[in-house]
């Protein structure tokens, strides 16, 4: 990475695991499952060995997953009869994708059947104990099905990532609001944040831009996310973020509000991206400011891309050659463009359906409060806790997965 950011600093029982919560399910991208504390397993089965006790009323093998394995075990006898035709590789672009979403289901169906494995090895460790009335293996049944069942959850969410591009990177900016220097730490907090949320998912994450701020913080950044779902995942966290504290930066230690805004677009293929004009572009080249590698800050290697009929502009300088860094600025442009075009299509399908009301709070999605109290809250879904450092750490599933959950119920709303 070029730069990190800095941050501000009744008992639990097992039931017999034949007692299914579910369909075994996997992570499917995700980082793995988190494993609640033992004071946060609350089983509704008391913890028994009892050889009467053999199933939980309360865990019906028969509740519904909205993970459709048998449709993942078509799509792939589909994907491998594309991938054996001899003709394949005459469009190596097709090829490629092809290859690319074979790869991915078939990760999703091993991870499904690594899981079944695991029920089944619980399965197994539960019989035994009923037949030799050993009690001590309880926690261990606790545990290993609350993991389990915390892996089914997971997976759950991400069989919601059905978009048109959720599964392809993402581009993600982070710039600051008004606010000077307050609000440009806020950002590289920010970045910091979902650097470390990325990494946790297991994403190769790439800083295309970084411009620092003039005492402190960034002005912007942008980078690229690589992996599995990365912009259905990423794209919850796309808006405007509000902290509040007691300011490092005032000497009378006084209470203050910043904004900073997260953009997430998807990387798209280059069928997707719509037709540049040359005419319309103007391109400069300068000398790369900021962290850099040995090269990189002694040519004039950056490249800003501007796109004259709508003003965007596209900074790219962690390469070392000019040519690479003007290719992936053209194709972070082409991104842009793109998600400008979804943009104006919702705007008018909008105003069709007429005023849908302002949007309650300000225009925060989730506000982090470090002082009078301590408190982060997703105005979305009202998902909060008071953990606020461990968030700021990179610990954003609950937020993700809430609002995943929420855009289901309102496709329309993202």
């Amino acid at each position: 990475m070029t730069r990190a950011g800095r941050a501000e600093d009744g008992d639990p029982g097992s039931r017999p695991v034949g007692a299914r919560a579910g369909r075994a399910g996997g992570s499917l991208g995700w980082a793995g499952p988190r494993t609640p504390p033992p004071e946060e397993i609350r089983d509704p089965c008391p913890p028994t060995t009892d050889r009467s006790w053999r199933r939980c009323a309360s865990g019906s093998p028969t509740r519904r997953s909205s993970f459709d394995l048998a449709g993942k075990e078509r799509e792939l006898a589909t994907l491998r009869e594309q991938a054996a035709a001899p003709n394949l590789w005459d469009d190596p672009e097709r090829a490629r994708r092809v290859m690319s979403r074979l790869a991915a289901v078939e990760g999703d169906i091993d991870t499904v059947a690594r899981l079944q494995g695991q029920l089944e090895d619980l399965e197994t460790l539960n019989q035994l104990a009923l037949e030799e009335d050993d009690d001590s293996v309880a926690a261990e049944l606790t545990q290993g099905l609350a993991t389990l069942t915390a892996a089914v959850e997971d997976l759950e969410v991400l069989a919601l990532l059905g978009g048109e591009f959720d599964d392809r990177d993402a581009i993600v900016t982070i710039h600051p609001g008004a606010g000077g220097t307050e609000s440009q730490d806020w950002a590289e907090m920010l970045w910091r944040m979902l650097q470390r949320w990325a990494e946790r998912r297991g994403f190769k994450v790439t800083v295309n831009d970084y411009q620092e701020g003039d005492e402190a913080g960034i002005k912007s950044v942008t980078m690229t996310l690589e992996g599995p779902r990365a912009y259905g995942l990423v794209s919850t966290e796309a808006g405007t973020h509000r902290l509040v504290r007691l300011s490092p930066f005032d000497q009378a230690k006084r209470r203050h509000t910043s904004f900073a805004a997260v953009d997430a677009i998807p990387v798209l293929e280059d069928e997707d991206t719509p037709e540049i004009d040359d005419a319309d572009l103007r391109i400069d080249v300068y000398r790369s400011s900021g962290p850099g590698g040995q090269g990189v800050n002694t040519t004039d290697s950056a490249v800003r891309v501007t796109h004259l009929p709508t003003g965007i502009v596209v900074a790219v300088q962690n390469e070392r050659s000019q040519l690479a860094n003007k290719t992936i600025a053209l194709k972070i442009l082409g991104a842009r463009l793109a998600e400008r075009a979804r943009k104006e299509r919702e705007a008018q399908l909008a105003a069709l359906r007429g005023d849908r009301g302002d949007i309650a709070f300000g225009s925060q999605i989730r506000s982090y409060v470090l002082h009078p109290y301590q408190m982060v809250k997703d105005h979305r879904t009202g998902v909060e806790t008071g953990n606020v450092q461990a968030v700021l750490d990179g610990d954003l599933d609950q937020f993700v997965a809430a609002e995943l959950r929420r855009r289901a119920t309102d496709p329309g709303d993202r």
